[in-house]
């Protein structure tokens, strides 16, 4: 699953707004057939024009009076469409909104309204959380869980052997939850799914665009099943296709994406060598912000780097990065360490537990894998074993239901589906036409799938596998890109908008295959992590800076000399060449196209530009010692000694 964005407090709250009429956690017999809304602040900014509320919800549909659950919601009205009804192009074509939910599970979607608008401009767009969510009600956060996975980091040996801190903070969280009124039974992709089709419905939009990514594109594959006449189309970005076993396919997937990069063997090699010998990190506690040691094996160094894959100014420097890492440079993985804390204060654990323990992990049998042992995995299935959920009850989605449909048509003759969904790298949108099959009676909605080509939690090929049978399915992958199409790639933007706009065009409309950023090899860059240290304290800094200020005096006061016939041509030329010096480190590290790749490494130019350190330095001591040499002029010589030192010393270390 996608690890993405920020979490806050507990869910504590909830057990006392539970007993006060009208505050979150209220129960409620909730007999109408029609799904509610309530206006309520946004939480957080939005573009002018958009309102946020809540879709009051049951918390399980299945069980007669159950409570009513508050999901949080953002409608931002297209200009001139205040009513919410469609609005037209200037062609006259209907405008649709489109629904945005973001993945996880369990991570929030309203900080990205003002983003979505920006992709959608003229179109209304609605983003909705998932129940259970951060800017939902209740918000199931489980900070226990994190405690229990950072303790566990604390100690060098396996994760599969110290599972029991994770488990006995889940029981913490679940039995709090639990006495909140919580019933997790309730916090499912079925649910959530009916929570996009009752929003339509509340809202009074009569069709709408689904736009998921990781995660989510399956309660929005579900919610197109079970809502087709209100189903315009369906974007899936980074899809997780319905019987993918992301567990059990995890450990290989990561391998297949390092192979990609062309570092497979060294990726086996540096898991090898850390599972035999540890590291150790001094980072922040992600709960307390207090600095902490953890020990770091391979499994877990694997772990980190195929959540820091996501990222796609990350990817670029991965092949030197594990290059590094497998010859020993550990320090080099510091930045990627400090940046974990932020993932796993990214969702609501609770409603995350909730969601996998139900509808994934029953379905993955957790074989030994000759890969690297993924402690997400580890953790997750600890979990789920001491909650104890029942799995949920598997339902035909949008693509299974097409794809079932498709293959009986084919097999009595009726359909033909031969490569409807290849688009590659190419960025082409080959496929059906917006309504190249049916399904139970109803023609399939048109379907486009966006893959990253280096995401390693949800690999195109298997995206393009899943979609490949499917009529009014179209897939698009994209070139140095994770996980996340739409995030990270203007093209992917691109493609989502032009599909929404006219979902039977199938010409390219951007080069998904140019890739937005050159792949760093091993010997690209000379390796260290001071760079990323400067960003954390720029007090080092003052060395390179005091040189700078004194070449530049000694340049002028030399050149002050020559123009009055004093001598001073030593001086000025110590002093050219240390300018000389900066202004070519500061071009050098301006022409780094991903300033990411300076977190592990700087241009090799900068040894060869510390020559010029050398000759100025040579020149000052030699001005010093002369003569009469003011005391003023040891001043020089020792900046130059100092910058020799710092750079040769500390930065290229």
């Amino acid at each position: 699953m996608a690890y993405e964005s920020a979490v806050h407090a507990s869910a504590v709250h909830a057990s006392a707004a539970s007993e006060r009429p009208g505050t979150r956690g209220q129960l409620s017999a909730r007999a109408s057939a029609t799904p509610s809304v309530e206006e309520h602040p946004c939480p957080v900014a939005v573009p002018s024009g958009t309102t946020c509320g809540y879709l009051l919800v049951p918390e399980r549909r299945d069980v007669p009076n159950s409570r009513t659950v508050k999901v949080g919601y953002a409608v931002h009205r297209a200009s001139g469409n205040a009513s919410g009804d469609d609005t037209e192009q200037a062609g006259g074509q209907a405008t649709d909104p489109v629904v945005y939910m973001s993945g996880g599970p369990a991570s929030a979607s309203l900080q990205l309204t003002g983003f979505l608008t920006q992709m959608f401009p003229g179109r209304d767009v609605v983003v909705l959380e998932q129940r259970g969510g951060r800017y939902s009600e209740p918000r199931l956060s489980c900070p226990e869980i994190v405690r229990g996975v950072v303790d566990t980091l604390r100690t060098p040996g396996p994760a599969t052997a110290e599972t029991a801190t994770v488990t006995r903070q889940a029981l913490a969280c679940q039995s709090r939850l639990e006495a909140a009124h919580v019933d997790l039974r309730g916090y499912r992709t079925a649910e959530i799914a009916a929570d996009v089709v009752d929003l339509r419905m509340a809202l009074g939009y009569p069709r709408w665009y689904l736009f998921g990514v990781s995660y989510s594109t399956r309660p929005m594959l579900l919610a197109a099943a079970r809502d087709p006449e209100g189903t315009r189309g369906v974007v899936l970005d980074s899809l997780l296709p319905p019987r993918a076993r992301w567990y059990d396919e995890a450990s290989a997937a990561l391998s297949s994406t390092m192979t990609k990069l062309g570092i497979g063997a060294r990726f086996d090699a540096m898991v090898a060598a850390l599972n035999a010998h540890p590291v150790a990190y001094d980072t922040r506690d992600p709960l307390t912000r207090e600095r902490m040691t953890v020990r770091l094996n391979g499994d877990d160094v694997a772990t980190i780097l195929g959540e820091a894959l996501h990222e796609t100014d990350v990817i670029p420097i991965m092949p030197a990065l594990v290059d590094g890492l497998a010859s020993g440079r550990t320090e080099l993985l510091q930045p990627l360490v400090d940046a974990a804390g932020d993932g796993l204060t990214s969702h609501e654990w609770g409603l995350y537990y909730a969601v996998q323990c139900q509808d994934q992990v029953p379905y993955n049998s957790f074989p030994g894998s000759r890969g690297p042992r993924l402690f997400t995995g580890i953790v997750d299935e600890a979990v789920c074993d001491a909650w104890g959920l029942p799995a949920a009850r598997a339902e035909a989605d949008l693509l299974s239901a097409a794809t079932s449909a498709n293959a009986a048509g084919t097999a009595g003759g009726t359909a033909d589906t031969a490569g409807t969904a290849d688009a590659g790298a190419s960025g082409g949108l080959d496929g059906a036409g917006a309504s190249g099959g049916a399904v139970a009676g109803r023609e399939v909605p048109p379907i486009l799938v966006l893959g990253g080509g280096y995401d390693p939690t949800t690999p195109p090929e298997a995206a393009h596998q899943a979609v490949s049978p499917v009529p009014g399915a179209r897939f698009a992958e994209f070139a140095g890109v994770g996980h996340a199409v739409f995030l990270s790639s203007a093209c992917g933007r691109r493609t989502i908008a032009a599909f929404l706009d006219d979902p039977s065009a199938t010409g390219r409309v951007c080069a998904a295959g140019a890739a937005p950023h050159r792949i760093v090899r091993p010997g690209d860059l000379a390796l260290t992590s001071s760079v990323y240290r400067l960003s954390r304290s720029p007090i080092p800094l003052a060395v390179p800076a005091a040189f700078l200020l004194v070449s530049v005096v000694q340049l002028l006061a030399g050149l002050v000399s020559l123009v009055r016939r004093r001598g001073g041509g030593l001086s000025a030329l110590a002093g050219l060449a240390g300018v000389v010096l900066c202004g070519l480190a500061a071009l050098s590290l301006s022409a780094v196209e991903d300033w990411t790749v300076l977190a592990i490494g700087v241009p090799h130019a900068l040894a060869w530009y510390g020559l010029l350190a050398l000759v100025s330095t040579g020149l000052s001591i030699v001005e010093a010692f002369r003569l009469n040499a003011a005391a003023a002029r040891i001043i020089p010589a020792l900046t130059g000694l100092a910058l020799i030192a710092w750079l040769y010393g500390w930065l290229l270390a």
